[in-house]
């Protein structure tokens, strides 16, 4: 169905260039949109004119013509006026009326189409036979993006984004959820992920300049064939969660740059409990005073370089190697020692994810 706003657009527009007055209502005599008050006044005749089987007819002085959705009546429109100027003005009107039914059904076919696509709810063979069906290709490369805004969307922001792209047929922008907006975007030869990234800061930027909200926007890997599309939906999903949880400073993550916090993610809570529970008997590493924290975060920031870390904390070397000493002896692990680095590092990510986890089950 098109909206409202689109059939006011519409008939605003021949109105300008004809100056003839039109008026779009539904099969039940409500206006939909119109140029000129009064079309409400002729309820009844627009009753009548639905039952009778003409497709057009001249009433109290108006033009009626039918608009039909295939075989079926979708809309009654009326032009002001009784000559044949008007008759012809209202056939254009309703035509023009008629092809945007046409195109905003291939539009809603498509968009579901991807709908389920993404979501895995297509056969292999139902895939590639609804694919011809629509006119998608499916050998080309393609990229999932998800844009995440901290509120219920509304509808002029997924028409911004579906602007960005220029109503591209080979890029599809939809929505599964409330809060996110998806966009399937084919990717060129020769483009990779710079051009990735580009788009995603184009799109940030776009709704940033339309909205104060919170915009988080994740992508997942490139993939060859159109069958794989979810895939990359699943990628950007899970890229969305991690980012959140490790990346909280970023606004736009790729799957692709999760390292080591994607195999975090998946870790079951039990598995993590028990591993913090051997490493540190039960004490969470993130219960360090602030400047014992604040040493550990430097230090690793400076791939354990002391002399680095000191002169960026303001400190003497000798203090950096007590407070270093003091963290070996309360958790047992030499943080100028590679190997244990790496186990307190995974260790403060694994309690973040943790924390994370159990936000949500609040």
């Amino acid at each position: 169905m098109i909206s409202n706003q689109i059939l006011q657009t519409t008939i605003d527009g021949l109105k300008n260039i004809t100056r003839i007055d039109l008026s779009v209502v539904d099969t039940e005599g409500k206006v939909l949109a119109a140029t000129a008050p009064g079309a409400e006044n002729y309820e009844n005749a627009i009753l009548a004119f639905v039952e009778s089987p003409a497709d057009s007819q001249v009433i109290q002085g108006h033009q009626f013509f039918k608009v039909f959705d295939e075989q079926q009546l979708e809309y009654v429109l009326l032009a002001n006026g009784d000559n044949d100027d008007v008759y012809m003005v209202g056939k254009i009107a309703a035509f023009q009326i008629q092809n945007l039914l046409v195109a905003y059904k291939e539009r809603f076919d498509k968009d579901n189409f991807i709908k389920n696509l993404l979501l895995d709810n297509l056969l292999l063979v139902d895939i590639y036979n609804r694919a011809k069906k629509l006119h998608v290709e499916t050998d080309v490369r393609r990229v999932v993006f998800i844009v995440e805004i901290n509120r219920e969307k509304d509808s002029t922001i997924l028409e911004s984004v579906r602007g960005m792209f220029g109503g591209k047929s080979k890029d599809f922008v939809t929505a599964v959820d409330e809060k996110n907006i998806i966009v399937v975007k084919e990717i060129a030869p020769g483009e990779g992920y710079p051009e990735i990234n580009k788009t995603a800061r184009m799109i940030l930027n776009l709704l940033k300049s339309e909205t104060d909200e919170d915009i988080h926007i994740a992508y997942g890997t490139v993939v060859p064939e159109l069958k794989e599309v979810s895939r990359s939906y699943k990628e950007a999903k899970m890229a969305l969660d991690v980012g959140k949880i490790f990346f909280e400073d970023r606004d736009i993550i790729a799957y692709s740059s999760l390292g080591i916090g994607r195999l975090i993610y998946q870790l079951p809570i039990p598995l993590c409990k028990m591993f913090i529970k051997e490493i540190f008997d039960g004490k969470s590493p993130d219960e360090f005073d602030e400047e014992t924290l604040t040493t550990i975060n430097k230090f690793f920031e400076n791939s354990l370089n002391v002399s680095e870390t000191s002169r960026q904390l303001y400190i003497h070397r000798n203090t950096l190697v007590y407070r270093l000493d003091k963290l070996q002896k309360s958790t047992g692990l030499d943080l100028r020692v590679f190997e244990d680095a790496i186990t307190f590092k995974i260790a403060l990510m694994v309690v973040k994810y943790m924390k994370y986890m159990e936000t949500l089950d609040y």
